[in-house]
């Protein structure tokens, strides 16, 4: 990974280790860019607990669209938490985004080396949709470093029952007020609205592979402690995916939330805050 004044820039914005849990410097969420691997990758970190926690959004998320009630309620006592754009999304652009075959595990490269440069020697990942397969990746690939995984509306495969709901929301200008919003604010609508279209195309490329296989090898290469959570009410991601990963993740824990949807993180944040918590504080 390349490292420049970016790493002197985000140690000058870390939290002061002696600020008490109840003080205002010590719930900051501080903002800085780091370079690695060739691009400078923008990420949001609060708290100063020993447990280190990367926070990985979905498709043209950032830490700004995708968590806000993480960063904000997270218990900054335990963990140190981090959440990333990742390269081409939020903040980290240039470059623009592409979608190659292998984008997935560009992200997940991405991301542990984020957390390297960081200072981070191990660290547990929190993964929503695209950021789930990354880190699903990413936990197989590097087992020494991840301490536990959460995943949630993430899928291993891709049917093309899937790309056919994607495709019904292709036209972002069809999308709620609430959701087109935040988006159009982040990157302009054109940009979003081509960004949007090029991801369901490179999924959609990837869904022609045998199988849709996304991430399939990767499951029982998971080594860590497992946390899968899934939306009875998902309209992106069903329910077969989630059972699918804990069927292939070796001691897996796969917890289901009657009334969650695909932003389940979002409209349930306590709930789902609690479980990410009592999961990643429990002795495994």
């Amino acid at each position: 990974m390349l490292l420049t004044a970016g790493r002197a820039l985000s140690r000058a914005l870390r939290l002061p280790t002696r600020c008490s849990p109840g003080s205002k410097l010590y719930r900051t969420i501080t903002s800085a860019k780091i370079e690695v691997n060739g691009v400078h990758l923008h990420y949001q970190q609060t708290g100063k607990g020993d447990h280190a926690l990367l926070l990985l959004p979905g498709a043209l998320g950032s830490s700004q669209t995708d968590f806000g009630p993480q960063l904000k309620s997270l218990n900054k006592e335990h963990f140190s938490v981090v959440c990333w754009d990742p390269r081409g999304y939020g903040h980290s652009i240039p470059p623009k985004r592409e979608f190659p075959l292998d984008f997935y595990h560009t992200d997940a490269k991405d991301a542990v080396d984020l957390m390297q440069a960081l200072n981070f020697r191990r660290f547990s990942l929190a993964g929503w949709s695209d950021g789930g397969i990354s880190a699903l990746i990413a936990a197989s690939k590097y087992p020494n470093l991840i301490r536990k995984l959460v995943v949630w509306g993430a899928n291993a495969y891709l049917t093309q029952e899937d790309i056919k709901l994607y495709n019904a929301v292709r036209d972002v200008s069809t999308w709620s007020e609430n959701m087109r919003r935040p988006l159009v604010e982040m990157y302009g609508a054109e940009y979003f609205a081509k960004t949007w279209a090029d991801w369901i195309d490179g999924v959609g490329e990837i869904g022609k592979k045998v199988d849709g296989d996304v991430c399939k090898d990767a499951l029982p290469q998971v080594k860590c402690p497992t946390l899968i959570i899934h939306g009875e009410k998902d309209p992106m991601v069903p329910r077969c995916h989630a059972d699918y990963i804990h069927k292939h993740v070796k001691g897996s824990r796969l917890h289901l939330m009657a009334e969650g949807k695909h932003n389940l993180h979002l409209r349930f944040a306590q709930e789902f805050n609690s479980l990410v918590e009592e999961f990643l504080l429990s002795q495994d």
